[in-house]
């Protein structure tokens, strides 16, 4: 009954992520990237490069699900139907989020965050939001589609981190928009307000190829931004610290840690040089992120307890990362 509790509440944090995620990723573009047309990489960059193409005929929600469909085919070939799942719900998700959120968030919000704040603070606040929201779903096993698919069917093969492979993919992406004819809807430039023109109808022009070039700048500065914060978001998510216990009650300590913790635990023998006696060492290595908890542990054992803490750069193993290699021909 414990063992299936403890699987229903981390299988609920991982969804709950995955869709916190998504809603970050999904606000980032509506709110700042969008409204300036800025082009950013993956999926979501070729759909809103169709958008600002067809002038918000063809909608991001709609080509972005329908370009996924065929990544998503190949990620449950690939990554199998545990990461299929999850991916499938966060491509339904971000999908309706691009199609429905425009009409949700007031102009009024957007005017003031993103249009009267220029295009640099856009594309940085963006990035940020986007980055964050990827980095949540992969770090839970799941994928906002897109070039985040093939980042981790790389790096299943290959040691390279996933952010390094988007932005090599969102590069090529965001440089093929200067093929593409792009259509600006005027606003006003002190309230940042959509115009109109007597008939109703927005008033919109096609986008200079010099302006083309700075969005292109913007949207690679974008993808920068993106990719670094994924990195930073995986990487803290997976950062790992050893630890030596030294105490009188290393095997009650060593129990809890193995029984409650889950973790595995090392006994070193040792002696120490100043008094001649022999003791043991309890070596664990655990993830960051559970290192507080362990140590109340420790502390409610015995509070006289002597330990070091390191941070380790990589941890290899069964509960840990797996090595990863090329694949033998």
């Amino acid at each position: 009954m414990t063992r299936l509790k403890q699987t229903f509440w981390t299988g609920l944090k991982e969804w709950g992520l995955i869709t916190l995620g998504i809603l970050i990723y999904v606000t980032g573009w509506t709110t700042f990237l969008s409204p300036h047309n800025l082009v950013g990489g993956g999926v979501t960059g070729i759909s809103s490069i169709i958008q600002y193409a067809t002038a918000g005929k063809i909608q991001m929600g709609y080509s972005y699900f329908a370009i996924n469909v065929l990544l998503l085919i190949a990620a449950l070939i690939i990554l199998g139907k545990g990461f299929g799942a999850k991916t499938v719900y966060a491509i339904v998700l971000a999908s309706l989020g691009l199609r429905l959120l425009p009409d949700l968030i007031p102009q009024d919000i957007i005017n003031t965050l993103a249009l009267q704040n220029g295009k640099l603070i856009s594309t940085l606040m963006g990035g940020i939001m986007a980055g964050i929201g990827i980095g949540m779903s992969i770090s839970q096993g799941g994928s906002t589609g897109g070039t985040d698919i093939i980042a981790i069917i790389y790096t299943k093969y290959r040691n390279v981190s996933p952010g390094k492979v988007i932005l090599f993919l969102d590069f090529i992406i965001i440089v093929s928009s200067l093929l593409v004819p792009s259509v600006v809807f005027d606003v006003d430039p002190v309230t940042g307000a959509q115009l109109f023109d007597a008939a109703g109808n927005p008033v919109s022009h096609l986008m200079p190829f010099s302006e083309k070039v700075t969005t292109v700048v913007y949207g690679l500065l974008l993808v920068t931004v993106n990719s670094y914060v994924i990195d930073m978001y995986i990487n803290g998510s997976r950062q790992s610290v050893q630890l030596f216990i030294l105490s009188k009650k290393y095997a009650e300590i060593a129990d809890a840690i193995t029984h409650d913790l889950h973790r595995g635990v090392t006994v070193l023998d040792g002696k120490g040089w100043y008094t001649k006696a022999e003791t043991q060492i309890l070596m664990v290595v655990t993830r960051k992120t559970d290192l507080n908890l362990l140590l109340r542990y420790i502390k409610a054992i015995d509070d006289q307890a002597f330990l070091s803490v390191s941070s380790v750069n990589g941890v290899y193993g069964k509960g840990f990362d797996t090595i990863k290699g090329s694949r033998k021909k």
